[in-house]
């Protein structure tokens, strides 16, 4: 039986332990029937010790159930962000990292070869010239080595960081306390404060989602694959109760990533070849993604979406073929509730609105899916006249949430019809 270690090799399963005590939380450990009881109590353990003071429990019976609970208002640094300094390494890593540094510490510049024999000769170890080349590759790629071309090989030297001026360093300050709390991938600029040893005294953020960091290593491969034109093999799962627990793969084209101002989550678009339709899922329904090969003509791709993208609601495309048109009438007191008709303009998508009468204004918009459109609807209710469109489910679907809305609240019954659902008055 292998011993408790608090670091990991792969953040992908620590990530979905955090994710349902952060977001979905009140779990027992009998709600998580995924993996064993000793993963759970593994995993948990962890948790506890990268996150010990967010870590909240309430007490049900005999059932613990235990969630993480953060106030964004008084936190400077994203708490996720220490799932990643939590990497496991090797014996061999941690000797590799301090024998290069050692070696190149007073300026010189040594090739492989050179770095493997003083390795041999000076600490007594032998490590093969393939594995110090890769380290010292490694850490060119990271900035912490330079490397320049010497005949036919590469020869290694230690980075020097600039001398700046107080006024640039307090510039850079300010900058890295703004991306670490607010940018996407701000896992960087919190290394990079944590390196120096800075404070963030600057900024906090009232809605911070902080659940983002979860998904900061899934991100950073999709943007390096749209940005190459590459394609993703993804594999997804679900939270939804009939799907849970139930992982597909996916071979698809990314084409770009979207954040919802609502509700913070964040999409990927995407084109699936062999289906041929695009496609949105969740990145925090993204479990693992493989960069494949570069795309000849991912412009083409591109092309295609973007003459699309305008007949979007939100980040649906439905079957990017047939649109649903949306006529919705609405009574708003003038000039008493002109705010209302302010907050139509703001959020109108590209919908044309308007005004066909005295305190009566319409909005009309044609989607590819109405359904991403009925909650912003129903935010208006008290004030929806009719509501009519070219898809028959929709108006039904709608006149069946509201009459049972109304039903909770001991509302009389309403008439409607299908292709188009009349309220009569402004409803409520």
């Amino acid at each position: 039986m292998s011993d408790f270690n608090e670091l990991i090799k792969s953040a992908a399963k620590s990530r979905d332990y955090i994710r349902d005590f952060y977001v979905y939380g009140f779990k027992s450990r009998q709600d998580f029937d995924r993996k064993s009881s000793r993963t759970y109590d593994n995993e948990r353990r962890r948790i506890e010790s990268w996150l010990a003071p967010y870590i909240k429990w309430e007490q049900n019976g005999t059932v613990k159930n235990v969630f993480l609970a953060f106030d964004t208002n008084a936190l400077r640094q994203n708490p996720l962000y220490r799932i990643f300094e939590a990497k496991s390494f090797t014996d061999n890593d941690i000797m590799l990292h301090f024998y290069l540094l050692d070696m190149l510490f007073d300026g010189r510049r040594l090739t492989a070869d050179d770095l493997s024999n003083e390795i041999a000769e000076r600490y007594g170890e032998d490590i093969d010239v393939q594995i110090v080349r890769k380290k010292a590759n490694e850490y060119v790629s990271e900035g912490l080595f330079m490397s320049e071309r010497c005949g036919k090989k590469l020869r290694y030297f230690l980075s020097r960081n600039p001398v700046l001026s107080k006024k640039t360093s307090d510039a850079l300050k300010t900058a890295l306390c703004f991306y670490q709390t607010a940018s996407p991938i701000g896992f960087m600029g919190y290394s990079l404060m944590k390196s120096e040893n800075l404070l963030n005294d600057i900024f906090v953020m009232k809605h911070g989602y902080f659940v983002h960091a979860l998904e900061e290593e899934i991100l950073l491969k999709l943007l390096e694959a749209i940005k190459e034109g590459r394609r993703v093999i993804l594999k997804t799962e679900s939270n939804k109760s009939e799907a849970k627990n139930l992982e597909r793969s996916m071979d698809a084209v990314p084409l770009r990533i979207y954040v919802s101002t609502r509700s913070g989550r964040r999409f990927l678009c995407l084109y699936v070849p062999a289906k041929k339709y695009f496609f949105s899922v969740r990145l925090d329904h993204i479990k693992e993604v493989k960069i494949g090969e570069k795309i000849t003509d991912y412009i083409k791709y591109r092309r295609l979406y973007e003459a699309g993208e305008g007949k979007c609601y939100g980040v649906s495309f439905g079957d990017a073929v047939h649109t649903d048109s949306i006529k919705l009438t609405l009574r708003i007191m003038e000039p008493e509730e002109n705010y209302i008709l302010k907050r139509l303009e703001t959020e109108a998508r590209g919908g044309k609105i308007t005004r066909v009468g005295e305190n009566t204004y319409t909005y009309e918009i044609s989607v590819f899916d109405g359904n991403e459109l009925t909650p912003w609807v129903k935010t208006f209710i008290g004030r929806i006249v009719s509501f009519e469109s070219s898809n028959e489910y929709l108006t039904e679907k709608f006149k069946r949430d509201l009459k049972q809305m109304m039903k909770m609240y001991d509302v009389l019954e309403i008439d409607g019809k299908a292709g188009r659902f009349e309220l009569g008055e402004a409803s409520m």
